[in-house]
């Protein structure tokens, strides 16, 4: 049976690599950054099991290691090495000989994600089912992964090393950006715990009529896209809009389905992320590679978008989470 162990595995090797041909290049700080993330996936399973025998160091080493990280983002130690002109032109020129065929690996994640969970039920190893069930969707995009990787390989007719070298530079141009959904993921989770979710129930109760579903609908969905603003991520805002309206209110108060409620909700959580500078992963970042001199730029021409699919996602939530 496939777990999503292989999935965190594989990343920790791939950001031992990176950490190993930033050592390489003395490019130090870069490597330690990569080096101390890739402890963290591969030895998760170890400090887990040190903690449930009572064995506290490997968490406090680990606290430590996320405090380093900290320091070396906070620092600038991470920014990205300066790529030499013909590694650039080397670059446009491919991209102009495969045009919109370099898109196809990356399309092809979402798809092959979505099949793979759909056969998922049906692929058995005699009784045995061969990818494990509570952790399936991660587990196919883990294969969908593989699967775009080999895909983009035979595509641009590179090797397997250019593809891990060419995945390490640009690990390396998104730099921290690349840890903020983890972090806000598990900051949604911390204000959840904290009671957070509480006070917007209470506040809610007190500004909106609660017993007109559509008001709570309405509420949901801009508070999904007003904490996204804030926090950068829909993981972040949705545990804390989940647990001040979307539960008490729109689950238990009116009677919505509870799935068609959490996906329609993330969806509209989204538009939030066009929307912010925080989720600097998708509208920052981008600006960097793209050297714009607009830092805004991504976040401008996304806006029509996230206003359009904001008012459409509101609708569909009045029309399908009552049903």
């Amino acid at each position: 049976m496939l777990k999503i162990e292989v999935g965190y595995w594989l990343v920790g090797a791939f950001l031992l690599v990176a950490a190993g041909m930033n050592l390489r290049e003395r490019r130090w700080s870069m490597g330690l950054f990569w080096g101390i993330l890739a402890i963290a996936f591969l030895a998760g399973d170890a400090i887990l099991a040190a903690l449930a025998a009572g064995s506290r160091w490997p968490a406090q080493a680990m606290g430590v290691g996320v405090i380093a990280l900290g320091v070396l983002a906070a620092a600038r130690a991470t920014a990205h090495a300066t790529e030499p002109p013909d590694a650039v032109e080397r670059r446009r020129s491919e991209s102009l000989r495969l045009g919109n065929r370099l898109f196809l690996p990356a399309l092809a994640i979402p798809l092959a994600t979505l099949l793979i969970v759909l056969v998922a039920p049906w692929l058995h190893w005699q009784s045995t089912p061969l990818l494990y069930e509570k952790h399936a969707s991660l587990i196919a995009l883990v294969l969908a992964c593989a699967i775009a990787f080999a895909y983009a390989l035979r595509v641009t007719r590179a090797t397997p090393a250019t593809g891990i070298a060419e995945g390490r530079r640009l690990l390396d141009a998104l730099s921290w950006a690349v840890l903020l959904p983890m972090l806000l993921a598990t900051l949604g989770s911390v204000f959840a715990a904290t009671g957070v979710g509480d006070a917007i129930a209470s506040l809610v109760a007190a500004v909106i009529p609660i017993d007109n579903r559509l008001a709570c609908v309405l509420a949901f969905a801009l508070g999904m896209v007003l904490f996204t603003v804030i926090m950068g991520n829909a993981f972040a805002a949705f545990p804390v809009m989940m647990a001040g309206i979307g539960l008490p209110l729109l689950v238990l108060r009116h009677g919505a389905h509870p799935a068609v409620l959490g996906a329609l909700g993330m969806l509209t959580g989204y538009c939030g992320t066009l929307l912010t500078p925080m989720a600097a992963n998708y509208n920052i970042v981008p600006v960097v590679l793209l050297e714009l001199s607009d830092t805004y730029a991504v976040i401008r021409a996304q806006i029509p978008t996230a206003l359009a699919l904001l008012l459409f996602n509101v609708v569909l939530m009045a029309l399908l989470v009552f049903r």
